[in-house]
């Protein structure tokens, strides 16, 4: 065994060679991640997370949208002689539980998508702009300044109220301001990683510029990719229930925990339930992101480790 730098342990093991090299860099993420136990329970909370939305038709107990005005805002833990409902009911009768785990699925899938559509808009922005340089980061660059003069929430209002509220519109409105995020942060590590030897060697043995960036240089600017992707899911899914409480997301009957906050927020002092289950859910998901995120930081960027 060796220790490292950041005091992960390294197993020792004998390649094909019969030489004894130094595990992975996945094999001293997994070390790192049995050694820390908060970022193992953030990655616990996901877990339980997506498997709530992937079962939600298996592990539902009830059909979300099934109403029934005569047991409308009963407790936790209230029958009806045929069913208990774990989590009571909401103002139409509907199983709470129910349709806070089918609500788990527009977050998520809002979350994820989000993330990956300006995750890759951004990474291409950056690479292109950060490598050409010249004119073309200029135009890029003067668009992201554009797009961040623009307040968030006008450019979410405008949009949905031309377009109209859907899965959809709600990702592509949040993907419009996040991608300046990964495209400034690329840009950053493009225009060092252009000027390396390697780089430099690349050009001179004639490799195209598709070559150099996709092969070369984007597997070095992955990683801060990858950190900000994390980090930025937890607060895609708090902008996805803003939005929807606010009447701007996913329309009814579909369930969405900013949804829920909104239908029960009249009723808050009568049948708290209501809305503080969803604003559980939502705070214990944006804590497993934000946990998940750190362990991604310290691992793929130690340097990044005392900010």
């Amino acid at each position: 065994m060796t220790v490292d730098r950041e005091g992960i342990q390294s197993p020792l093991y004998l390649d094909d060679d019969g030489l004894l090299r130094e595990s992975s860099r996945w094999q001293k993420a997994v070390a790192s991640l049995r050694k820390d136990k908060s970022a193992l329970f953030g990655v616990l909370i996901l877990l339980v997370v997506v498997l709530c939305a992937v079962l939600a038709p298996i592990i539902s107990p009830a059909n979300p949208h099934e109403q029934l005005l005569s047991r409308s805002l009963k407790p936790p833990l209230w029958s009806d002689g045929q069913r208990i409902y774990i989590l009571g009911t909401d103002h139409l009768g509907r199983d709470f539980l129910s349709r806070l785990i089918y609500g788990t699925r527009v977050s998520l899938a809002v979350g994820f998508f989000a993330v990956f559509l300006t995750g890759s808009v951004g990474l291409l922005v950056g690479l292109v702009s950060g490598y050409f340089g010249g004119k073309v980061d200029f135009v890029f660059m003067r668009l992201v300044d554009l797009v961040l003069s623009f307040p968030f929430i006008l450019l979410a209002l405008a949009t949905i109220a031309i377009v109209g509220p859907s899965l959809t519109v709600l990702i592509l409105v949040m993907s419009m301001r996040i991608w300046v995020i990964y495209a400034r942060v690329v840009r950053g590590e493009v225009l060092s990683l252009r000027e390396q030897e390697f780089v430099q060697g690349a050009r001179s043995i004639g490799s195209s510029h598709i070559r150099i960036i996709f092969r070369h240089i984007l597997p070095n600017v992955l990683a801060p990719v990858i950190i900000i992707a994390s980090i930025y899911l937890g607060r895609m899914i708090i902008i996805e229930a803003g939005l929807s409480f606010l009447g701007l997301g996913v329309p009814p009957p579909t369930p969405t925990w900013g949804g829920l906050l909104s239908d029960g927020k009249v009723h808050l002092y009568t049948a708290w339930w209501v809305v503080t289950f969803p604003g559980l859910a939502i705070t214990i998901t944006v804590l497993g992101s934000n946990l998940v995120g750190d362990w991604l930081r310290n691992v793929l960027d130690p340097r990044l480790k005392s900010l």
